[in-house]
């Protein structure tokens, strides 16, 4: 129960926050304060400090306009300082990350009188590592670099302009004008120019490092020792759970945790729970290590030790090279046809998640030699890490340094194999949901390979092990929570507590100001060829050239045969998502509205989501079709099964409401501040004569609707 010090504390900080900005209160934004002010009061902790109680988690849908930042800043910092546990705000995006950074958190400290400090966390890929800067500079990746074999097979070689670049980058650190963040370059930088010179955290040495005092990731890491705020992104506080808590960020118990833009998580979540491993690229591999056995030994081979364990590795290392070779026409058989596919990546699926038993087999051997190899790894991982300690050892601590990060990624990249191959080895447990299990075959460009990939079909189970069973409490929040007026599909999808607090809260927003309307001459989206023509012929009658206009698609191809089909004078102004970055897309969009032009944006589902266009920039949003998931995503496709074989209905349970939040997030785009109107045409008539289209229409905000039956 919230006490009155506490209510006082948040009434008057809210009120204090609205003078000084010249604000009014806003309903909805009161409502998700006083429900997350409730729900973390409610926590109760042992002398320990951990929590007690149950009900620690607060699920608060608010729409766009509501002011949810300021809402769950106000409501959480007293409440978390009260029980001296961090406060840590997750975001999915960078953009949002930096706003609650650079403009919220300042101007929430400024104008409330409430008294505390934040900083912005980052993973160790986002930060230079010195070690490998110096490495690729004075080795240029030559012959005899061991770290070379670890990403021959993924990068090519060092450019002279990348040397030059990487020069520049040891000036801009020695002059001060830079502080080793990726974000803070003067430029993009590419992944695979940046991936040489940075690391993580199996490859770090930590604090044994001749260059910790210089470190741009521990000077920011150190920073947040003693700080009240955390702000950070999805993917590292899931990164963190999975080395079980408090490695990176705070541990779960000692934090409170909101999950802005939470919708995003379940899927964030899968990704780190799902394993992947191509074979020809791990055969390659295998056969590098073998390769830099030797030069291992005359490196390290002083320490007794390291010397019987690196003697053995060739033996294991073309043991299980041999069983992965087994592997191929095994996959070539069940992956025949995928050769003819149109698809860039197509894909094979195991009906139910079954594999055949000579692939079980294969995997159990794999798995077998995987944990045998990864347990040598570790075993070489830790005594060079022994030696690092050693000042007299003798061994000289610059071949120390070369070697840790790559045992440190041989030890990782074995540990990834050995999670794939006993998924593959051991059938799902009939009590339990089972895994998505398919092959995906890629082509690289020097040779074909085929991915072998397993993924949780929910990532409930592991969300409720690692977080929510964990953390002193949490808060998640967006725009688009809730689906059909309920919150069962997000509680399926991310397993939060059934004892959670569950809150929509309403907009600001006039709704009336947007027209819904679905033309008469709509046509049914599931005839595909009919209906981009149908599209085709529409889009010159409805778009007003002059203006600021987002026309949405489901697919890329569709998108494309619309802007050929359309006349010169319209694709003229049309802009095409995927033609350049999307900053300079929208850069360019809003110029020419700036400059009294009219502009149209060709999207996909990234436009349909977080693209803020107030005003004159969107006046006009017109989405195809009603954006069902792609029916050959394998987790989708594994669940619907799974749901289907269970006696339910995959469509009405699953498809209907993913489809109704992503239309509620196309639409979205519209109304981005209380001043804006326009209107929304969906060109799919299925929303009129389809039994579920009046249901997602249910689902929308109340809109001025046109249907023309």
């Amino acid at each position: 129960m919230l006490s009155d010090e506490i209510k006082q504390t948040i009434q008057g900080a809210y009120s204090q926050f609205l003078t000084s900005q010249g604000l009014k209160a806003r309903y909805g934004q009161k409502l998700m304060i006083a429900e997350i002010a409730r729900t973390l009061a409610g926590i109760k902790t042992d002398e320990n400090h951990r929590r007690v109680s149950d009900g620690q988690v607060c699920v608060v849908e608010a729409g766009t306009g509501t002011g949810k930042t300021v809402a769950y800043l106000l409501a959480a910092i007293p409440v978390a300082q009260l029980l001296n546990k961090k406060l840590v705000v997750s975001t999915a995006t960078v953009a949002l990350q930096e706003q609650i950074v650079y403009k919220d958190l300042p101007e929430l400290k400024q104008h409330s009188g409430l008294e505390f400090s934040y900083s912005l966390a980052k993973g160790r890929r986002r930060y230079l590592c010195l070690n490998q800067l110096d490495r690729v500079l004075h080795e240029q990746q030559s012959a005899s670099d061991p770290t070379r074999a670890l990403y021959e097979d993924e990068m090519p070689d060092v450019s002279e302009e990348d040397i030059v670049l990487y020069r520049s980058m040891m000036d801009a650190l020695a002059s001060g004008d830079w502080d080793g963040d990726k974000d803070d370059w003067k430029d993009e930088l590419e992944n695979k120019v940046w991936f040489r010179v940075t690391t993580d955290h199996r490859q770090c040495t930590g604090r044994k490092c001749s260059n910790v005092s210089q470190c741009s990731f521990f000077k920011a890491r150190d920073d947040q020792s003693n700080v009240d705020i955390i702000v950070t992104n999805h993917d590292m506080v899931l990164s963190d759970l999975a080395l079980g808590g408090g490695a990176i960020l705070p541990a779960p118990e000692d934090s409170i945790y909101v999950f802005d833009e939470g919708h995003h998580l379940p899927d964030k979540a899968l990704n780190h729970f799902s394993s992947h491993v191509r074979v020809i690229s791990t055969t390659r591999w295998l056969d590098q290590c073998i390769k830099s056995v030797g030069p291992l030994l005359s490196d390290l081979g002083e320490s007794m030790q390291v010397s019987r364990l690196v003697e053995s590795l060739p033996n294991d290392l073309t043991a299980t090279k041999s069983n992965m070779e087994l592997l191929w026409p095994q996959l070539q058989a069940l992956a025949g046809d995928l050769a003819d596919s149109q698809e860039k990546s197509p894909k094979y699926r195991f009906p139910g998640g079954e594999v055949p038993e000579r692939l079980r087999e294969l995997a159990l051997n794999l798995h077998q030699d995987f944990v045998r190899l990864h347990g040598k790894f570790e075993k070489l991982c830790q005594e060079v890490e022994d030696l690092l300690e050693d000042k007299y050892g003798p061994i000289p601590k610059v071949d120390l340094e070369n070697w840790f990060p790559v045992l440190g990624l041989w030890s990782g990249r074995a540990e990834a194999s050995i999670q794939l191959w006993s998924s593959y080895a051991h059938k799902d447990a009939a009590s339990l949901m089972p895994k998505a299990r398919w092959l995906t075959l890629f082509d690289t460009g020097a040779y074909v390979d085929i991915e072998i990939c397993s993924s949780p079909i929910l990532a409930a189970n592991n969300l409720t092990t690692n977080l929510w069973n964990q953390c002193c409490a949490a808060v998640v929040t967006s725009a688009t929570l809730a689906a059909l007026g309920h919150f069962e599909r997000y509680r399926m999808r991310s397993g939060t507590p059934e004892d959670s607090v569950y809150q929509i809260v309403p907009s600001p927003f006039n709704f009336a100001n947007a027209r819904f309307q679905v033309p008469a001459t709509a046509f049914d989206a599931s005839k595909a060829e009919q209906h981009t023509q149908s599209v085709i012929e529409q889009l010159p009658e409805l778009i007003n050239v002059d203006e600021g206009s987002l026309v949405l698609f489901s697919s890329r191809r569709q998108m494309q045969d619309v802007f050929e089909g359309l006349p010169s004078r319209m694709q003229r102004i049309i802009l095409l998502q995927g033609e350049r970055s999307k900053q300079e897309t929208i850069r360019t969009h809003k110029l020419r509205i700036d400059d009294d032009e009219g502009s149209i944006l060709f999207g996909l589902a990234s436009f349909a989501e977080g693209l803020d266009l107030p005003g004159n920039y969107c006046k006009h949003v017109i989405i195809a079709k009603i954006p069902f998931s792609v029916p050959d995503d394998p987790v989708e496709a594994s669940l619907a099964e799974w749901i289907d074989a269970k006696g339910g209905n995959a469509f009405m349970e699953m498809s209907v409401p993913d489809a109704a939040i992503k239309l509620v997030q196309a639409c979205g785009r519209l109304l981005r501040k209380e001043s804006d109107e326009g209107t929304i045409t969906v060109l799919d008539n299925r929303l009129l004569t389809r039994r579920y289209g009046k249901t997602l229409i249910e689902s929308l905000p109340p809109y001025n609707l046109y249907l023309n039956k």
